[in-house]
């Protein structure tokens, strides 16, 4: 079995390989760096997603540094890259996840068409289970009938209990049965899918707001946390739409899918100096145990390695 900084670095190589082919050359040759050297250094950090205002500001730190003689190799490039980054995720500040006092937590998933939220609720699942807890599902995506049947194909694979209704039920009561059946059996965790919505679409996140509002009826602590999950390989577009979500309730977690099928990881950063969100979980492949728990120091050491 990978050890998790092996897993991280799978999951990262495409990003670190987009950032490595933009470092390519630079050390080439005897000449001074110039603003074209800079300006090349600077696109191949905007490249990976980490953001304009991160990129400029590791690039301001570097070109500081190599006019004080402190930068001779690509190396010395990456360590103020980790450092400045290290920095913004800042690992020992991150809020611990919030746990039911008495029942269970109740984890609600959100998140745009197509983010991967139905096998991330799954695999969370699993996930759960190996630690020795008990875990209850929801298939709250009623819209769509492959979805509850996805989900309950996942219970059964799983050994998990999936709360299920028909496909166009109403997804706020179906919720609040859920939470209502893991009080009554005990379960450790509930995890609430929800069908996937455009952020751009009101009426619909606005129908997302009242699942909320009615898991809280069953449940005043309820939901303990509320979880997005954003496909890596959007890039920019996953900022976008964690900063929509949470106009409408707070994000209390990331769930960031795909990372290992594309070189844009760096949009986690981005995303939590921007919005304070922390990355919960990673999907680092497609097997169910390929989500693991978010490592700062495994991920920064898998970019910069």
């Amino acid at each position: 079995m990978p050890s998790l900084f092996e897993r991280f670095k799978q999951g990262l190589e495409r990003t670190k390989t987009s950032l490595l082919r933009g470092l390519q050359g630079l050390f080439g040759g005897a000449e001074a760096w110039n603003d074209e050297t800079y300006a090349k250094l600077e696109a191949s950090l905007i490249a990976t997603d980490l953001g304009v205002g991160i990129s400029q500001d590791i690039v301001k730190e570097i070109r500081n540094r190599y006019e004080r003689g402190l930068i001779a190799t690509e190396a010395d490039i990456m360590a103020v890259g980790k450092e400045k980054i290290l920095g913004i995720l800042d690992a020992a500040n991150v809020p611990p996840m919030n746990q039911a006092t008495e029942g269970p937590t109740v984890i609600m998933m959100v998140g745009v068409n197509g983010s991967g939220k139905t096998t991330t609720t799954a695999k969370l699942a699993y996930y759960f289970k190996e630690q020795g807890k008990s875990v209850m599902l929801a298939a709250g995506d009623t819209f769509r009938a492959a979805g509850i049947e996805q989900l309950c194909i996942w219970g059964e694979r799983l050994g998990v209990p999936v709360v299920a209704g028909k496909h166009g039920g109403d997804a706020a009561a179906l919720a609040f049965d859920a939470v209502k059946s893991a009080t009554q059996k005990n379960c450790d965790y509930l995890i609430i899918d929800t069908a996937g919505r455009q952020h751009t679409r009101k009426d619909l996140m606005e129908e997302l707001s009242k699942v909320k509002r009615v898991i809280a009826k069953a449940n005043p602590a309820a939901p303990h946390e509320i979880w997005l999950t954003v496909d890596a390989s959007t890039g920019t577009n996953a900022l976008i739409q964690a900063r929509e979500f949470g106009k409408l309730f707070p994000i209390t977690g990331l769930v960031l899918t795909k990372l290992d099928g594309t070189g844009r990881g760096g949009i986690a950063v981005a995303i939590k100096q921007e919005l304070g969100h922390p990355v919960r979980f990673v999907g680092l492949g497609e097997q169910k145990e390929d989500l693991q728990p978010f490592d700062v120091t495994s991920y920064v050491d898998a970019l910069f390695s």
